[in-house]
């Protein structure tokens, strides 16, 4: 099951499905919406198909179809909706999904052993909590749960390679 999920093909569709889910969300919830907007749950999302993925290379070459498909759906969604989204936003989210191959290699590395993939995991976790505080204005509910997960898949969680 894990060969059918964690392949580029796979991780395009998970992408798109979850692109056009979120756009959904905003449209029709408030609290999902907003959970579904920030970057701690891609966060998330891009350390479990990076850890979960067999060599580095296939964490970087999973993750990118992924970025890309949800980034496709959702301003795809929002342009059929006439949705209000902003320039700024999407060239934001180009960025970093362009930018996630190289955050996947990273996050590949933190179920390595030695002190390197765990100052690359609080690194991880760092950036998460700060995005919820900085950009996206304060620390709620759901990012406890969000960056309580990091914190197990990160630190505790033994990942069979």
């Amino acid at each position: 099951m894990k060969k059918i999920i964690l392949n580029p093909v796979g991780m395009l569709a998970a992408g798109l499905l979850l692109g056009g889910f979120s756009r959904l969300l905003d449209i029709y919830t408030t609290n999902l919406g907003n959970v579904f907007s920030q970057l701690a749950i891609w966060i998330l999302f891009g350390v479990l198909i990076s850890i979960y993925s067999s060599t580095k290379r296939k964490a970087m070459g999973n993750i990118l179809p992924f970025a890309v498909g949800m980034l496709l759906t959702y301003y795809g969604a929002a342009a059929l909706t006439h949705g209000v989204y902003s320039r700024v936003y999407i060239a934001g989210w180009t960025v970093f999904a362009l930018c996630s191959p190289v955050f996947a290699c990273f996050a590949w590395m933190t179920k390595e052993r030695g002190a390197f993939p765990k100052i690359i995991s609080i690194g991880i976790l760092l950036v998460s909590v700060l995005s919820s505080v900085v950009l996206f204005d304060g620390f709620r509910v759901y990012d406890v749960v969000i960056n309580g997960l990091l914190v197990y898949f990160l630190f505790f969680k033994r990942i069979k390679r």
